[in-house]
């Protein structure tokens, strides 16, 4: 799959950064609906150094994170949500079958599933070498960056 966004252009739709952009490229979207991210998995990420020493493993909770990036790129790539943050909210029904090591190629989907007023929700699943590494339903919610609007948001 050819690159779609790099690095530096997923940085402009989202605001993470070094060390916890957790998406190195998307090899294809369609805006609002759907995004396919991929993460180069280095042996020198920080989270390898704890994580843990002589067998390391990329924690669950970052696949998960690297799944919501990926999904806030689909959503935040539609021109009516530009500058917006997605916020994630939760996740569920969220399983992990195996393990993501340095030198690993994650490939990772997310699929929009909804949207109801600011909140919203999508499927996610982490691919390594066709094998599926992790899924779950993330749910997110979408606010204007740098408000200090109140953070109960309801579905």
């Amino acid at each position: 799959m050819e690159e779609v966004l790099s690095a530096v252009e997923i940085q402009a739709i989202i605001p993470h950064r070094y060390p916890f952009l957790l998406v190195d490229r998307i090899l294809e979207i369609v805006a609002g609906e759907r995004a396919i991210g991929l993460k180069n998995v280095t042996v020198n990420e920080p989270y390898f150094q704890g994580h843990f020493p002589g067998e390391p493993v990329m924690p669950g909770v970052l696949i998960v994170e690297a799944m919501a990036q990926v999904g806030a790129v689909a959503l935040l790539s539609r021109s009516e949500f530009k500058g917006k943050l997605a916020l994630f909210r939760g996740i569920d029904k969220c399983r992990f079958r195996g393990m993501v090591r340095p030198g690993d190629t994650l490939i990772i989907e997310v699929a929009l599933t909804g949207l109801k007023g600011v909140v919203g929700r999508g499927k996610g699943q982490a691919r390594v070498d066709d094998k599926l590494v992790a899924s779950g339903e993330l749910i997110f919610a979408l606010a204007d960056r740098g408000s200090k609007e109140d953070d109960s948001y309801q579905e």
